[in-house]
């Protein structure tokens, strides 16, 4: 069996870098030898995973099973190397054949973990981009069609008539049920951690605002540890000192940067698709024709670099990849260490992308 020696600096536990050699081999890790301090030169760092992927390169994953493999070619070139392709609201029926799309796509670069239907059981009074039309009562017999085809994550607003044996009936079924656009109070946020919502999906976007003698969704989230909260880190979606409250309420291994983005990523301005509805990219916006935010233009990588400059390095990194293969599960990913899969980003002293590997295989190089 063929061995690469991949030669840079390592995050270690502490935070500092540490030259290492990290042998891979059959797609794995198989030995990290460390030295003494390192240099930013060449990072080696697990590979990002991103749990909200409506769109990239001009591809949007609503489009099926050609989109979602162009989506993931292109996305290694930001470091990822795993993603949930994101359907928004959408009728029940198409939802399902979304999942199986996402379960038949391609996978040339970064692996397809699984399908994330945004909806459509959410708050219409909180429904940012989605289409109206589109939602609906989580009703038995719905979530029953869902569970036909049951995708990997599903978003919901807990707070909705039958939200709460959604959640439960959801969670039995092994889908990773998030709340989001959702108007649930805090008791109603902690009612439906109880339930099985164990993600909340881009914090303090399309929930109430965090108010002092009405915490809501946002204070649930922030107070519950049993829950992990996607943030978009962009400069955009939220502003810096509220990423730094969640980041000191949470620490990383409560938040999963999140991208949200939308086929514009990753493009010049200009009119793109998003699940069925026209948006429009603007400097670092997507929106609607009537000016509501409709995902974000954002990349991972970008994401990464913006917060490490809060949080350091190290739990940047926790935050990209870490973080949400814990939340998935992926007990053999997000780590460099030995028997872990060779999923790998080599970052530049500008945190900029040079490589990715994904199974131990060179999926993008600049």
């Amino acid at each position: 069996m063929s061995r690469e020696v991949l030669r840079g600096s390592v995050v270690g536990p502490s935070g500092a870098l540490r030259h290492a050699l990290v042998s891979i081999a059959g797609g794995r890790i198989v030995e990290v030898e460390l030295a003494g301090p390192g240099d930013p030169e060449a990072i080696i760092a697990p590979g990002f995973i991103d749990l909200q992927v409506n769109g990239f390169a001009g591809h949007d994953a609503g489009d099926g099973e050609g989109a979602i493999g162009a989506i993931s070619e292109r996305l290694p070139s930001t470091g990822v190397t795993g993603f949930l392709p994101t359907l928004i609201s959408r009728p029940v029926a198409e939802g399902r054949r979304f999942v199986r799309a996402v379960a038949d796509a391609p996978a040339p670069g970064a692996r397809v973990l699984g399908a994330h239907l945004e909806g459509p059981f959410l708050n219409p009074d909180y429904r940012g981009a989605h289409d109206e039309r589109f939602l609906v009562l989580p009703a038995p017999e719905r979530v029953g069609e869902v569970l036909e085809q049951p995708p990997r994550m599903l978003t919901l607003a807990p707070e909705l008539a039958g939200g709460l044996e959604a959640v439960r009936r959801l969670a039995c079924a092994g889908v990773l049920v998030s709340a989001g656009h959702s108007g649930a109070t805090y008791d109603e946020g902690l009612a439906a951690f109880e339930a099985g919502v164990r993600f909340a999906t881009h914090l303090f976007n399309t929930m109430p605002r965090l108010h002092h003698r009405a915490p809501g969704l946002v204070g649930a989230a922030l107070d519950d540890s049993r829950v992990t909260a996607g943030i978009v880190a962009d400069g955009v979606h939220v502003h810096h000192s509220l990423l730094a409250l969640a980041g000191c309420a949470k620490g990383p291994r409560g938040l999963a940067l999140t991208t949200d983005q939308v086929a514009a990523a990753g493009m010049p301005p200009g009119r793109y698709r998003l699940s069925g509805r026209d948006v429009i990219r603007e400097g670092d916006t997507v929106r609607l024709d009537d000016g509501t935010l409709a995902g974000s233009a954002a990349t991972m990588d970008l994401l990464l670099r913006r917060a490490a400059e809060q949080f350091g390095l190290h739990r940047a990194l926790a935050m990209a990849s870490r973080t949400p293969a814990r939340v998935l599960g992926l007990h053999g990913r997000g780590r460099v260490a030995a028997g872990c899969d060779a999923d790998l980003v080599v970052l530049g002293p500008d945190l900029r992308v040079r490589r990715t590997l994904v199974a131990g295989r060179t999926v993008y190089e600049s």
